[in-house]
């Protein structure tokens, strides 16, 4: 019998240039390419989202709309498809609510345990559940924290009453609240706070016995500035305006509930015990040590319970999440960890025959652990699924089926079929990943000599044992070890503790009228440059402004709301899709028109715009590998990786003094070739005097590293200690993740 397939044909989705493939079945899969090729248009925007899209069609209207929305690629034939799971890279996010506990439902599992099994008896699960009113901290009402005044912020002491030294909105001289306390007769609006006494101060702040003990007692009713602030804004449910909402976010801060201390549930919770630990102080344990517990546990009535949490816990074992707690928040979660929590979900399925698309499983792993990830990879098709990667680690494509590659190049320099085989095939293949995987190592250069040096002091954040780091200030320093062994903590008390600009992957806008351009400060030149050789304002050129298309608004698009069906969006008749006037579309530059400027590529546009100082700026966006981009594309819809070399292009436009840049694993989302290009990028900022620090598991950019900060040994508990400060050439202790990678 022939393999089974999923046949494609005519692929025209995003850059797809008529792709036709048969993507085998029951196979592990790994798609590669250069950044931009067409690898996710062709993965996730034609196969999983037909997929995802004819499941909802089976559905009815009133389901459908709770379901998760999938637009129909440009496609002419697909066969084949098999329900589609989607295992992608965002971050988990959730409320305050949600855990890792009970995002994998490892708190659902143990609160029953709690509920047959702790002394003294308390009641069903839901006396466990910090969701449900039986159950969460009347105080905190469930969240383990809560919102307090952060005093200190509120007064400058070095000002008077009449100088304004009460710094909340409308409690400075003229503001609607002064005269509730300057004009009173018990303080002195014109001595500075400084020089009141502690009890005039604490009378100002809190009112109550303070206030009644000075010379001149308050009216009756006074409130103390924290009481009135705490009421107006703390104390009220009505919807808090945006302004109000900054004000909160200003004067105030989380801190851990003192009733509950963090536990988040009612005391008859907190105090219950399963083998002589509370439901709290198992859910700050250590993934891992917490599955060694939950195995002793032989009573017969709670069996079932035992097996399905234990295999939930060593799910995440097996899959190198074991330093996590079932208490940790799911915002503080990296890519990487939501990815692999999410797999999570999967391993004990016994559904077969469906189809996983996996986006970049190795990100956020040491090489050490990627070995386990491909294990999983694989378990999932050996299990009778089809399992499609998009893939940049040779170490996962050797242990493909099939590897497909799209290119040869990215943008509309890509979109194409170039290479489709196994591992050792493509390895000969000659195209840019067939090459790049040919290719022997990087040559070895001189580490850069530091210009001088700050230290990071005292260290204690989440895992970190009060390190006191040094770090060489005019060079690219590397921050390595194992997920979880302290690197983004140390980068976090870095940032703290020094100036530092961040450049991580966390989107740049989700404004859909954010572009390249207009980011990184290009656009207003542009519109400078139409409005000069036309002689006619440049408001015009700004589809946000005077020249917008009066029916979309300089969008372009008209959005439908169809109730339970699907939105509706449709091209505008009025302006076709370009945006503007046809008033400002007649004015011309070179023969392009302002919407044809946003049809170009990055390198189109250096081409084609006479002026030197836009051609620079575009230059600086095509050297940090975004040449493909177009100057008119969403930001929206840039993958983290490309976010983040958005930010690196902005930051070499505006970067003046020397400033330290931290970057958090850059070498996401990019091809073998990018990542040359990064690090080039990377080498002339520290040229340009800055210092350079990036976390980071690639080998490539650690041997390029001029200082390498190994952390570990290993994750959690078991990390947060330094191996090795030095030269990279130097780190030649095989017993370390790290050292063994590098050797």
């Amino acid at each position: 019998m022939s393999e089974r397939s999923i046949i494609i044909r005519r692929a025209r989705t995003n850059n797809l240039a008529d792709v036709d493939v048969d993507v085998p079945r029951n196979r592990l899969v790994v798609f590669a390419g250069v950044s931009g090729s067409g690898k996710s248009s062709l993965v996730f925007d034609t196969i999983a989202a037909e997929a995802g899209y004819q499941i909802n069609e089976t559905f009815p209207p009133f389901a459908r709309n709770r379901l998760p929305k999938w637009t129909r690629p440009d496609v002419e034939h697909i066969e084949g498809l098999t329900p589609v799971i989607v295992v992608d890279q965002r971050r988990i996010g959730g409320n305050a609510r949600s855990t890792v506990g009970t995002i994998t439902d490892a708190w659902t599992y143990l609160r029953l345990l709690f509920s047959r099994l702790s002394h003294p008896y308390v009641g069903e699960s839901s006396h466990f559940s910090f969701n449900e009113p039986a159950g969460m901290c009347p105080a905190c009402s469930g969240l383990g924290e809560v919102v307090v005044t952060a005093v200190e912020r509120i007064l400058d002491l070095d000002r008077s009453l009449a100088e304004g030294a009460i710094l909340l909105p409308g409690f400075g001289n003229g503001g609607y609240w002064y005269a509730q306390y300057a004009d009173i007769g018990s303080f002195d609006p014109g001595t500075p706070l400084r020089r009141w006494t502690p009890s005039e101060r604490e009378a100002l702040l809190y009112g109550g016995q303070a206030a009644a003990q000075l010379g001149r007692k308050p009216p009756k009713g006074y409130e103390g500035v924290v009481e009135r602030f705490e009421r107006i804004y703390l104390h009220t449910s009505d919807n808090l305006s945006e302004r109000k909402q900054e004000t909160i976010r200003r004067f105030t801060r989380a801190e851990t509930c003192p009733e509950c201390g963090g536990d988040r549930l009612g005391k008859a919770a907190r105090t219950a015990t399963v083998l002589g630990h509370t439901i709290g102080e198992m859910a700050r344990m250590e993934i891992t040590k917490l599955a060694g517990l939950v195995r002793t546990i032989d009573s017969a009535r709670v069996a079932p319970a035992v097996e399905a949490l234990t295999a939930r816990l060593e799910g995440m074992i097996r899959i190198g999440l074991g330093y996590l707690t079932l208490s940790r928040a799911t915002t503080t979660l990296s890519g990487g960890e939501s990815q692999r929590i999410k797999m999570v979900r999967h391993l004990g399925s016994s559904l077969t025959e469906m189809t996983y698309v996996v986006d970049e499983p190795s990100v956020g792993l040491h090489p050490t652990d990627v070995e386990s990830m491909i294990r999983i990879l694989e378990r999932l098709r050996d299990s009778g699924n089809t399992v499609l990667v998009v893939e940049h680690d040779p170490a996962v494509m050797a242990h493909a089926d099939q590897v497909i590659e799209l290119g040869p190049g990215a943008g509309d320099g890509g979109g194409r079929l170039v290479f489709q085989g196994t591992y050792a095939r493509l390895r000969e293949s000659g195209s840019p990943t067939g090459r790049a995987l040919a290719r022997q190592q990087p040559i070895k250069r001189a580490p850069r000599p530091a210009t001088g040096s700050f230290t990071v002091a005292d260290a204690n954040r989440n895992n970190l044992r009060n390190l006191t780091v040094r770090f060489p200030t005019g060079v690219l320093t590397v921050l390595t070890g194992v997920a979880g062994s302290g690197k983004s903590s140390l980068a976090g008390e870095l940032v703290a503790q020094h100036d530092a600009v961040v450049i991580d992957q966390k989107p740049v806008s989700t404004n859909r009228r954010s572009t390249p351009i207009t980011y990184t400060g290009v656009a207003p030149a542009i519109r400078k440059l139409f409005a000069r050789h036309n002689g006619v304002p440049a408001a015009l050129f700004s589809a946000n402004s005077e020249g917008a298309c009066p029916d979309c608004g300089g969008l372009g698009v008209i959005y439908t709301d169809l109730a339970f069906m699907d939105g509706q969006e449709v091209g505008c008749r009025t302006c076709h899709g370009r945006r503007f006037t046809p008033e400002v579309l007649a004015h011309t530059v070179n023969g392009l028109s302002i919407a044809d400027v946003d049809d170009l590529t990055v390198d189109q546009a250096d081409a084609r715009l006479p002026d030197q100082g836009i051609a620079r700026a575009l230059r600086q966006l095509s050297a940090v590998g975004l040449g493909y981009l177009r100057l008119g594309q969403s930001l929206s819809t840039l993958s983290g990786g490309e976010c983040q070399r958005v930010k690196i292009a902005k930051e070499l436009r505006e970067a003046g003094q020397p400033t330290v840049y931290v970057l958090d694993e850059p070498t996401t989302g990019l091809h073998m070739d990018d990542i040359d290009t990064l690090l080039h990028v990377l080498g002339d900022l520290v040229e340009h005097g800055h210092t350079v620090v990036v976390i980071e598991h690639n080998l490539d950019v650690i041997r390029q590293a001029d200082w390498l900060i190994d952390l570990g040994p290993g994750p959690g508990r078991h990390g947060g200690t330094v191996l090795f400060e030095g030269r990279v050439a130097d780190h030649t202790d095989r017993t370390t993740p790290t050292g063994r990678a590098l050797g």
